[in-house]
């Protein structure tokens, strides 16, 4: 707790730096060039690394000593920073470098981004995850209510060079406390993985696990229309509203302000409302938000309305970052993140500058009309995608059951490994048990296997078959451990169905080669 307690800090002013870089940057680009798409494209800029990258950073940081990847993460978003500060100062800023360059510093962040949400389990044990994650986003809200007003008023006192500066020394602090955090080693189960084959193998997870894809689906519907007000609030601000650096910051800190107030009621929300309707409830006031953007110009009536809108991204992010994380077992928790946040970005990226682009066409108005009703659609995803469900998910591992005794000890890279299970079924259970086995199925793929089939022998209609194959030797001993406690109460409703006094046989093969003449 101790190290959770001094990285929040530190990231904290690592964020604070964050928001004043985000105001710097993206007010320059304004001055800059005053076409939306351009200004729109910062945050593609931001968010299209991770569309990018997102899947094999969560599998790097799942295979790699997490502790370095974040140190090389954070080192490198400080080399990019400082280049941006020594570059404003000296006036050799383009547009089009800025975005090289903020594009790169995003690069560093989705290296960082699902190592540093999968260590707060390492940090604080599993029964507080979900504080600890409630606190991160707490600490996160609290610099942008902020660290935006305190970057327009930087930038209006001296230059946006100042921002990046500040922030280049905001990396500091983490790289000391990530540098002195002596991370325990972590024993695996199995042979390691390689990086490939953990992309493979979380790929893999994800198309398989109906509790994931439930919360890549309403993180997808709601991004898709909220990005908008992201996308052209600075465009507003500046064309609109006639607002200078200072201005921009304030309406940002308006958003964290809301953010902060969600943070601090968002327990007692979770108390009285249940997951999806807080999403609901979330998405209603985000498209408030969103319309008051587009329409209201007066300051003293904008402001509560974007800190409304503050409050409602909290509760949404914070909801749905937590069932991402209960959504993975350990052993892929980092590659789910990965996924969730291409997920996020990658939307995020496309939709900026689909927002541009509709806002250059129609209007900002009109652009922000479409986005509030399209936030309110987004609502009726919750009657298709639960996420409530996800809390009665035990993904902790089950009891490990060891390998047989083999005549053949087969190399790890050998394969691929076909396994078959035989059962027998009493007439009365036969289609309750193929129903079950479609699960038990889902589960086989979901931890390893490329291929599962079910069979019934016509000639003994009670004699059953399941078939499941797998790349090599070590992914089939992977894939043992990584049975969880809910997969094991799929298998034994199976089970629970088979003929009285039977139990299944199973065989493994691994294929056979050729020998070499």
């Amino acid at each position: 707790m101790t190290i959770f307690r001094w990285l929040w800090i530190a990231s904290i002013a690592s964020n604070l730096g964050a928001w004043m870089q985000n105001v710097g940057a993206t007010w320059l680009m304004t001055i800059l060039t005053p076409s939306p798409i351009l200004v729109a494209l910062m945050q593609t800029a931001t968010s299209l690394p991770v569309f990018l990258v997102g899947l094999p950073a969560g599998a790097i940081a799942d295979v790699v000593d997490r502790r370095k990847l974040l140190l090389i993460s954070q080192g490198w978003m400080l080399l990019v920073a400082l280049a941006l500060g020594v570059l404003a100062a000296l006036h050799l800023l383009s547009a089009g470098i800025l975005l090289l360059l903020t594009f790169m510093l995003g690069l560093g962040s989705a290296l960082n981004a699902p190592a540093w949400q999968a260590i707060v389990p390492e940090l604080v044990g599993k029964r507080m995850v979900a504080q600890a994650v409630a606190l991160n986003s707490a600490g996160f809200n609290l610099t942008r209510a902020v660290g935006p007003a305190l970057g327009g008023l930087v930038v209006a006192a001296y230059d946006p060079s100042a921002v990046f500066f500040l922030n280049a020394a905001s990396f500091l602090g983490v790289l000391v406390v990530v540098y002195k955090w002596k991370r325990p080693h972590v024993e695996t189960v199995g042979p390691p993985e390689n990086v490939l084959g953990a992309i493979a193998a979380g790929t893999r997870y994800a198309s398989h696990s109906r509790a994931l894809q439930a919360v890549l689906a309403r993180v997808t519907v709601f991004i898709v229309a909220a990005s908008a007000l992201w996308a052209l609030l600075p465009v507003v601000a500046s064309h609109d509203l006639h607002l200078d650096a200072g201005g921009y910051g304030v309406l940002l800190g308006s958003l964290g302000v809301g953010a902060v107030i969600g943070a601090l009621v968002i327990h007692k929300l979770n108390e009285i409302l249940s997951t999806d309707k807080l999403t609901v409830l979330a998405s209603l006031g985000f498209a408030v938000a969103t319309l008051a953007l587009g329409y209201v110009h007066s300051l003293f009536l904008l402001l509560p309305a974007l800190a409304l809108g503050g409050l409602a991204w909290m509760a949404m992010m914070s909801s749905l970052n937590v069932a991402a994380q209960n959504a993975a077992p350990d052993w892929v928790r980092a590659r789910a993140l990965g996924i969730y946040l291409l997920v996020f970005q990658g939307f995020m990226a496309l939709s900026s500058f689909a927002w541009g682009a509709l806002a250059d066409w129609l209007g900002n108005s009109a652009a922000l009309l479409l986005a509030a009703l399209g936030l309110c659609m987004s609502v009726l995803a919750a009657l298709r995608w639960r996420l409530h469900r996800i809390q009665a998910l035990d993904l902790s591992p089950a009891l490990y059951e060891p390998q047989r005794d083999l005549a053949v000890n087969p190399r790890p890279q050998d394969g691929p490994v076909l396994v078959t299970v035989a059962y027998r079924v009493i007439p009365e259970n036969h289609q309750a048990f193929i129903d079950a086995m479609q699960q038990v199925g889902r589960v086989r793929r979901r931890t390893g296997a490329f291929h599962w089939g079910f069979y019934q022998d016509p000639a003994d209609p009670d004699h059953f078959v399941e078939t499941f194959t797998v790349r090599t030797w070590a992914e089939h001993l992977r894939q043992n451990a990584r049975t969880t406690v809910t997969d094991r109460k799929v298998e034994d409703a199976a089970l629970a169905l088979i003929a009285p006094d039977t139990a299944p046989t199973t065989s493994q093969f691994v294929a056979a080669s050729p020998s070499r003449r």
